[in-house]
């Protein structure tokens, strides 16, 4: 793997073409009806509950009440009774009928609330539906609206990208987007195809090279045969691939939600007999639908439903507090039962930013490492090449004083050139500094074949096939057409990585698997310092997809861990997506199910294991609260259980099982979570 350094130019001197960043698409929250519908439900239930607690009379806080029934409760009673329509009772709408039956004995607030809680819940579902859309469709903006063309004559013409077919010739200009997918015909530059590989530096290209929409040009021209329609292009499909992987992705449940349909049926049937049969032996009419209204209130799932919330609300919360948004109750149930993890690696495994790993001064030439570097950071300094501020940033790092150059040139795909201190210092890619690329730094061959240079030329090519095997870049540093020393430079791995894979493993008892689309050497050596032994390098967006359904169709439930574009359909497609945030694309923080806020990767395990906890405390919780139920049925049906006291014993029995859920805002949960046993 060659190194290649070239300047980046400034930006007053792109051309007009020049598409860096996708514009923003964002769904206000209230151009959603659901968010709208909650919203003013809300307001009215927050009107009318002051007014109630403070006495006033029933005239005054009863409309807003109803008004909030009737805001907040419609859709979910219309889409309740569509389902009804079509042989399936859900627990919406007998949450609903369980509003208006607490409404109907006098238990307004009481319905109200629950009311609101469901219209606010289906508001936030809309909303991330809706930013996830968003985001799918600005991917599209990556790829630029227009191209240069170039006909048979050699004119150049502006045309959609959209227009262009299979055998055209597009010109590339430095610091333009490439329009479509296609092989380099003509010239040399290098390219920023992070959002489709996530490879951390820019790759160079030359005559024969396959390109892609999308990606950032640098500082070299090209002209590229296209080679796909623009709906059969890389982006493209990665769109196509994320809106099929949401669409297909089993729909989510919590555990209560799994049992809905029976449980809301015999609620319903249930109640149902307990007004009847009394009513068929002659009971009076009021008491009969007292006795009704009892069993609904005391069977009805409220204290099911904050059996499952409270336990994974706090998880959400601490979580949240520890740097991990989890974006619903939903995706941190989901989380525990992971048993498999992907992992990306640039940006993921690693900090995603290049850096001076090795310094080789080569026998003979005088130089210590210090010198080395201050010599090839000064001729770096004029540069924005991502390697350039790599070496540039190490010499500062260890307070070198850089000297003034002059005659500052660099050629795409080979290198940089610059005096220092009267001595012509050429740094680049190894095998163009030596084969001749390198204008204006003398003779590439100086003293190579004989003598000295000879020997010279061997020990360097032995650092650089070291260092390249290894899996880091090599730059050659030559001085006055002689070849001085050889930096390696490479990715930084975490340093959290290797504490993360092992508890990781520890929790799910099989090692993570690398999915990276970065080169073979570079992906084996990372794997190797962070303890994973299942890498698969060299992908495509498409082949991560294809190796995460390949472990879900072994019965697995994966998590992948990912950051870029080319990360977001194996987010969309795995069982649990988590994105890190700090430098995660648009698309992939909005695919992905949590994001890693401040990038610690460390969290992903304690989230997994505080899901799990959590997941043990709905369990208890369903225990306390069926418990209760079941004591409160049990004595409405078979004596007579005073409607006060039945729902004392409802309330009471929800605030238990709340305050149990919340046990895991403590910090002391974070700490344990953190700290996995195995089997945990």
């Amino acid at each position: 793997m060659s190194s290649a350094l070239a300047e980046r130019p400034a930006p007053d001197s792109a051309p007009p073409g020049r598409g860096p960043a996708a514009p923003r698409r964002r769904t206000r929250v209230l151009a959603l009806p659901e968010a709208r519908w909650a919203a003013a439900s809300l307001v009215f239930f927050l009107v009318a509950l002051p007014a109630q607690l403070a006495g006033a009379p029933a005239w005054s806080w009863g409309p807003l009440y109803a008004a909030a029934y009737l805001t907040g409760g419609w859709e979910p009673a219309r889409e309740g009774l569509l389902a009804l329509k079509e042989k399936t009772l859900d627990v919406d709408l007998l949450m609903i009928v369980a509003a208006l039956g607490a409404a109907a004995i006098g238990q307004v607030m009481d319905g109200a609330l629950l009311i609101v809680i469901f219209a606010t819940s289906g508001a936030l579902e809309a909303l991330a539906t809706a930013r996830t859309a968003d985001s799918v469709r600005g991917l599209l903006d990556l790829a630029p609206a227009t191209a240069t063309r170039l006909d048979a004559d050699g004119e150049e013409r502006r045309v959609a990208t959209a227009d262009l077919v299979v055998g055209d010739t597009v010109l590339v200009r430095p610091g333009e987007r490439v329009g479509a997918d296609g092989r380099v015909a003509d010239g040399a530059s290098e390219v920023d195809q992070a959002t489709i590989t996530g490879e951390p530096l820019p790759v160079p290209k030359a005559a024969g090279d396959e390109v892609f929409a999308g990606t950032l040009n640098g500082t070299g021209s090209l002209r590229v045969t296209v080679e796909r329609d623009a709906s059969d292009s890389v982006i493209a499909r990665i769109v196509a691939m994320v809106e099929e992987a949401s669409a297909t992705k089993a729909p989510t449940q919590l555990f209560i939600e799994k049992v809905e349909q029976r449980y809301a049926v015999g609620i319903v049937v249930a109640t149902l007999a307990v007004f009847a049969i009394p009513l068929g032996f002659g009971a009076d009419l009021t008491d009969a639908l007292l006795r009704a209204m009892t069993f609904m209130i005391v069977a009805s799932p409220c204290a099911v439903v904050l059996a499952t919330m409270p336990p994974l609300l706090s998880a959400i919360a601490n979580a949240g507090r520890h740097g991990v948004l989890v974006k619903s109750a939903v995706v941190m149930e989901r989380l525990g039962r992971i048993d498999t993890v992907a992992l990306d690696k640039t940006g993921t495994l690693t900090e995603g930013t290049p850096r001076v790993t090795d310094l080789r001064p080569l026998p003979g030439s005088g130089l210590s490492e210090d010198a080395l570097l201050s010599l090839a950071a000064a001729a770096e300094r004029p540069s924005e090449h991502p390697l350039a501020r790599a070496v540039v940033g190490a010499a500062r790092a260890r307070g070198l004083a850089l000297a003034d150059v002059r005659e500052f040139t660099s050629a795409p795909g080979i290198g940089v050139t610059a005096v220092v201190d009267g001595r012509t210092v050429a740094v680049g890619a190894p095998a163009r500094l030596t084969d001749g690329g390198d204008a204006g730094a003398g003779s590439a061959d100086a003293g190579a074949g004989t003598g000295d240079g000879g020997t010279r030329a061997g020990e360097f090519a032995a650092v650089v096939a070291e260092l390249e095997d290894g899996g880091r870049t090599a730059v050659l540093v030559r001085c006055d057409g002689v070849p001085v020393g050889v930096l390696g430079i490479a990715d930084r791995l975490r340093p959290d990585a290797v504490a993360t894979v092992a508890a990781l493993t520890t929790l799910t008892g099989t090692t993570p698997t690398l999915l990276t689309g970065d080169n073979p050497r570079a992906a084996a050596r990372l794997a190797d310092e962070a303890g994973i032994t299942d890498v698969r390098a060299g992908l495509l967006p498409e082949d991560k997809v294809a190796a995460v359904r390949e472990r879900e169709a072994a019965g697995r439930r994966v998590l992948v861990v990912g950051d870029g574009v080319n990360d977001a359909p194996a987010l969309a497609a795995a069982h649990i997506g988590v994105a890190m945030g700090r430098a995660g694309s648009d698309l992939a923080l909005e695919t992905a199910d949590a994001v890693v806020v401040r990038d610690e990767l460390a969290t992903v395990p304690a989230v997994v294991a505080l899901s799990r906890a959590a997941r043990r405390l709905v369990v208890q919780n369903l225990v306390i609260a069926g418990a209760f139920i079941t004591g409160l049925v049990v004595w409405d049906l078979v004596g007579h259980l005073p409607l006060p006291l039945g729902v004392l014993g409802h309330e009471g029995s929800t605030v238990l099982v709340g305050l149990n859920g919340l046990r895991l805002l403590r910090e002391a949960a974070w700490r344990r979570a953190a700290d996995p046993k195995p089997g945990a």
